[in-house]
């Protein structure tokens, strides 16, 4: 269960993945929220290089990214 929430709807690259990589030092699982393709991408391509679990859902205004190391 996520303990942290990354609200990075409106902010263009690199800013939603400066602040997933933030969360990374103090959590062990958090959610991303993203509103466009391009963050939502980058975020996970990040996730992945940090070996990290990610899984996507859909929501009214773009998309919940829950992250898990």
């Amino acid at each position: 269960m996520a303990d942290y929430t990354v609200d990075a709807r409106g902010l263009s690259c690199p800013e939603p993945v400066v602040r997933t990589k933030k969360a990374f030092d103090g959590h062990q699982a958090f959610e991303v929220l993203v509103d466009n393709e391009t963050s939502k991408e980058n975020v996970i391509r990040f996730c992945d290089k940090m070996k990290a679990a990610t899984t996507v859902a859909p929501t009214d205004d773009g998309w919940k990214i829950s992250v898990t190391k």
